[in-house]
C-alpha cells in the first residue's frame, strides 16, 4: 500500500473494504443482540470488542494460512501481511463503539445508545457501499442503489434486533 493511501486511510477502512464491511456487520450484530442481554454499557462494550476481536483473529489466521499456502510465504511474512490486511476488521468497530459511548455519556439510555450505534453502522455500510459504487465507475443512480444495498444489510441486522427482543 502506498504511503499516501496509508496516511489518508490509516485504519484501512477504505482500502480494506472487505474487512471493514465484515467488522461493521459483526459489530452491528453484537449491538443488536447484546443490548437486550447486556447489564451495562461496559458489558455491551466488552461484548463488542471481544466478539469483533475473535472475528479479527479468525480472519487474521485465515489470511496468514492462506498466504502461506497460496503464495508460499514464510509464516512470519504471511503474518505481517495478514496483520496489515485484516486490521480493518477490528478497526471497523471503533466508530459504532464511540457512538455508543458518547450517547451514553450524553445521557441516553443503553437502549437508545444501542439504537444510535446501530444506526451509525447502517450509515457506515451505506457509505462504504456508495464509495464502492463510485470506485467501480457507477453513475449516481448506481451509487445510490449500491448505498441502499449496503444499508439493507444493516437494516437486516436491525430487524434481527427487533425479532430477538
Amino acid at each position: 500500500m502506498a504511503d499516501d493511501v496509508r496516511r489518508a486511510d490509516p485504519l484501512g477502512l477504505v482500502s480494506g473494504g472487505e474487512g471493514a464491511i465484515t467488522g461493521t456487520v459483526v459489530c452491528a450484530a453484537v449491538i443488536a443482540y447484546g443490548v437486550g442481554h447486556a447489564e451495562s454499557t461496559a458489558h455491551l462494550s466488552v461484548a463488542i470488542v471481544a466478539t469483533v476481536g475473535v472475528y479479527w483473529v479468525a480472519h487474521l489466521h485465515a489470511v496468514t494460512i492462506g498466504s502461506s499456502l497460496t503464495h508460499g510465504h514464510h509464516p512470519l511474512e504471511a503474518l505481517r501481511h495478514a496483520l496489515v490486511e485484516t486490521l480493518p476488521v477490528a478497526a471497523a468497530s471503533i466508530i459504532p463503539l464511540v457512538a455508543l459511548l458518547v450517547t451514553r455519556l450524553a445521557g441516553a439510555s443503553l437502549s437508545g445508545s444501542a439504537w444510535t450505534a446501530l444506526a451509525v453502522t447502517i450509515g457506515l455500510l451505506a457509505v462504504y457501499s456508495y464509495a464502492a459504487g463510485a470506485r467501480g465507475g457507477l453513475d449516481l443512480g448506481g451509487r445510490i442503489t449500491s448505498a441502499a444495498a449496503g444499508a439493507c444489510v444493516g437494516v437486516l441486522v436491525a430487524l434481527l434486533k427487533v425479532a430477538l427482543h
